[in-house]
C-alpha cells in the first residue's frame, strides 16, 4: 500500500504516541504536513499535544530515537498493513467519530472494509448456549446478505459472533484492545489466526501495545462506528456491551436486541434496552428487512 511522506511520518509520531486523531489537531493545524515532526521543542510540543512537560521530553526523545526505523518495513514483515486516516482504504464510517483512530492497523483481507454493510454482534463474555442459539438464527440471513460481522474477539459472545459467520461462509472482522503482537484472550488463538488469514483484525494500537483495562473500553467506539447497527444477544445491565451500546446511540445506529427470559441475569441488558425501545430481534432477516432492503 502506497504511503505519502505525510502519512509515513504520522505513523513514526502514533508509534510512539498512539493517540486518537483529535489529540493531533492542533498539531495538524500547525504544521500540516508535519514536517517540523523533529524539530518541535518539548515545551511547543506540551502546547500542541496538551501534554506535560516531562511527557513531552520523553516523546522528543522517542522521536529522535526512532527517527531511522523503517515502519514500513517493520509491518510488512509482520503481514500488519497500517490504515492512516488520510488514506483511501480508511473507513468512510471512523470519519464521523469525534476522536477517529489516526492509524488503524490490520492483518487479513483489507477488501472486508469496503463491504458496504456491517452489522456488530456484541455480549457477554460469560454468554451462554442460549447466545450461540440466538445466532444460529440471527446470521445466516446476513451471510446470505453479504453483511459483514463485526464483534471484538473477547470470550463469550464475541467469539460465537465470529465464529458463526465463518461457519456460514461470511466475513467478520474482530476490532481488537492491544496491538497484534499481543493476543488476548490466549484461548482465542487459533480463531485469531484463521482470521488473519482469511477475515481481518483491526486495531488502532502499534503492535507493540499490549491490552489494558483503559483500551478496551475504547474500541468499542470502532466497533460501533463501523457499524450499521449493533445488536446485543446476552448482557448484565452493567458492563462493557452496554459501553458499545451507548456509543451506537451517540452515532445514532439502531440496536437490535435479542430477548430473552427473566430467570437469567444475563437477559437483563437486551430486555432493559427492548423496554427502551430497542428493537427486539428473534431472526436475521428483520435486520435484512429492515436495513438491507431499504438501502
Amino acid at each position: 500500500m502506497e504511503l505519502t511522506d505525510v502519512e509515513k511520518r504520522l505513523l513514526a509520531l502514533h508509534y510512539v504516541f498512539p493517540v486518537p486523531l483529535n489529540r493531533l489537531n492542533k498539531l495538524y493545524e500547525t504544521d500540516p504536513t508535519l514536517e517540523k515532526l523533529y524539530m518541535y521543542r518539548p515545551i511547543e510540543l506540551v502546547r500542541l499535544l496538551g501534554i506535560s512537560l516531562k511527557k513531552a521530553v520523553q516523546l522528543k526523545e522517542s522521536l529522535q530515537q526512532n527517527s531511522m526505523t523503517p515502519y514500513e518495513q517493520l509491518y510488512e514483515r509482520h503481514a500488519i498493513t497500517p490504515i492512516p486516516f488520510s488514506h483511501p482504504n480508511y473507513p468512510e464510517k471512523l470519519h464521523e467519530l469525534i476522536d477517529r483512530p489516526a492509524v488503524l492497523y490490520t492483518k487479513g483481507d483489507q477488501q472486508v472494509l469496503h463491504k458496504p454493510l456491517k452489522i456488530a454482534i456484541i455480549g457477554s463474555r460469560k454468554a451462554t448456549i442460549y447466545s450461540k442459539q440466538a445466532m444460529s438464527l440471527i446470521v445466516p440471513p446476513l451471510v446470505k446478505n453479504e453483511v459483514v460481522i463485526v464483534s471484538g474477539l473477547a470470550r463469550g459472545a464475541d467469539t460465537m459472533a465470529h465464529e458463526a459467520a465463518i461457519e456460514y461462509g461470511g466475513k467478520t472482522i474482530a476490532v481488537l484492545g492491544h496491538g497484534l503482537f499481543h493476543l488476548y484472550p490466549k484461548e482465542n488463538r487459533l480463531l485469531a489466526e484463521e482470521m488473519a488469514k482469511h477475515q481481518l483484525l483491526l486495531t488502532e494500537y502499534p503492535p507493540y501495545v499490549k491490552p489494558e483495562r483503559w483500551t478496551f473500553p475504547m474500541r468499542n467506539r470502532i466497533i460501533s462506528g463501523l457499524s450499521e447497527a449493533v445488536v446485543v444477544t446476552e448482557s448484565a445491565d452493567k458492563s462493557g456491551t452496554m459501553s458499545t451500546v451507548e456509543h451506537a446511540l451517540d452515532h445514532g445506529k439502531d440496536i437490535f436486541a435479542a430477548p430473552g427470559p427473566i430467570t437469567s441475569s444475563l437477559s437483563t441488558g437486551p430486555n432493559k434496552l427492548i423496554n427502551e425501545g430497542a428493537k427486539p430481534l428473534w431472526n436475521g432477516f428483520q435486520i435484512v428487512e429492515s436495513l438491507v432492503l431499504n438501502r
